[in-house]
């Protein structure tokens, strides 16, 4: 008997190794209690409760490469955020660089006077606060012509200031100095002062302060008549 027991035993162990059903495991123990009850009928089978298998359940390496690859994400858009921001800065709306503005009431500008006045920068942000503010000089020659001259000095961009006493633009940083039409009178400045195109509408004076004008975009192509081979040059 104790032979047939070691054979019959010795099948369920085979199948038991090279399977991985566990209904097919359920089957096994219980031919192997039905084997040892009929051997022995006063021996007693001790149950052995398998723990079951949690398909659901996080290993622990399984969770610290979850918890690597967030914060690795996190790290990667905190620093690819600003990088985009910066390289997107330059691109501006259409109707930004066609946007005109008022500087107010003609009244507020008196024939024969250069005054400060004040606008928005049209393409700003939120959080520009006081930045987006842009100052200018106007200077109304009659009652219908006016001028009005960037305030940074041609040099190298100083806010220049306007003494009536002296009938003069005066550049704070290094002395250039502009006469009253934003001529050059002396100093580093190699031309006069920058201005924007203006207009007037609805009984307002208005410029377009899309750009900041500069000679990048204030510089226009002409022809010099007794230039060598005829071609345009930058004027």
């Amino acid at each position: 008997m104790s032979e047939d027991i070691n054979t019959k035993t010795e099948e369920p162990g085979r199948e038991e190794a090279g399977t991985t059903d566990p209904e097919g495991m359920d089957s096994v123990v219980e031919r192997v209690k039905k084997i040892l009850e009929e051997a022995e009928p006063g021996t007693t089978v001790v149950e052995v409760n398998r723990a079951p298998v949690d398909r659901l359940a996080v290993s622990r390496r399984w969770l610290l490469l979850k918890m690597g690859l967030l914060f690795n994400s996190a790290v990667g858009i905190a620093i690819a955020t600003p990088v985009v921001k910066y390289l997107l800065s330059p691109v501006k709306r259409d109707d930004d660089y066609k946007s005109w503005v008022s500087l107010g009431a003609l009244d507020a500008f008196p024939v024969g006077e250069t005054r400060l006045a004040k606008f928005t920068n049209p393409g700003h942000h939120s959080w520009d606060g006081e930045t987006a503010g842009v100052a200018c000089w106007v200077r109304r020659a009659a009652s219908d012509q006016f001028t009005v001259f960037a305030i940074n000095c041609a040099h190298l961009g100083c806010p220049v200031r306007w003494f009536p006493q002296s009938q003069l633009f005066m550049c704070p940083c290094h002395g250039g100095a502009y006469y009253a039409d934003g001529s050059r009178a002396s100093g580093p400045p190699e031309r006069g002062l920058f201005t924007y195109d203006c207009r007037i509408a609805q009984g307002e004076l208005h410029i377009n302060a899309g750009q900041m004008p500069t000679l990048s975009n204030s510089a226009r192509l002409v022809n010099i008549s007794d230039a060598q081979g005829g071609s345009p040059c930058a004027g």
